[in-house]
């Protein structure tokens, strides 16, 4: 590519402009060569942070603390405690449940639009259903609490495994 060669973006009818709190390129008039619709009209960017654990009962409670300095971080003021224990209902469960020997569990958390999404991913197989359970069992209610707390919840299938989700709507402080 020679030195002097145009931008690529100068094929388009507008320039990019720069985000710098999000660090990428957004226009709010950037045409396409090929179509005239106005795309990228408003971005509303998800603020993402995930963190890895291992298989093991120890890992729920760093599962719950990044959790909640993600929150802090975020300036989340409202519902931190149920999101506190939908993840920690849903990482017991993946557990329990969905990570094999020697693997890892994914706590990934999403602020959008004035709600935060918390997904735990594992590599196992099956499907998380709420069950009927005996009155008198001593679990079997993970799945339970997170319908009766969560705005929505679901499961996503992955290759491997699935993702186990619930969404909140929040309040932030600040911006």
């Amino acid at each position: 590519m020679p030195v002097n060669s145009p931008s690529t973006h100068e094929r388009y009818r507008y320039g990019p402009v720069l985000m710098k709190e999000y660090g990428f390129f957004v226009s709010a008039t950037l045409v396409t060569h090929r179509d005239d619709r106005l795309v990228n009209v408003e971005i509303h960017p998800a603020l993402l942070r995930e963190r890895y654990f291992p298989r093991s009962p120890q890992s729920v409670r760093p599962a719950r603390e990044f959790t909640a300095e993600t929150l802090h971080a975020w300036g989340v003021t409202s519902r931190r405690d149920d999101l506190l224990l939908c993840v920690s209902e849903l990482a017991t469960n993946a557990l329990l449940h969905g990570v094999p020997p020697g693997r890892y569990y994914r706590v990934r958390l999403m602020l959008f639009d004035g709600a935060v999404r918390a997904e735990v991913h594992d590599s196992g197989g099956g499907r998380p259903r709420i069950a009927d359970r005996d009155p008198g069992a001593e679990g079997g209610r993970g799945l339970l609490l997170v319908a009766g707390v969560a705005d929505r919840w679901g499961v996503t299938p992955r290759m491997p495994g699935k993702a186990v989700w619930c969404e909140f709507g929040v309040r932030t402080a600040g911006p």
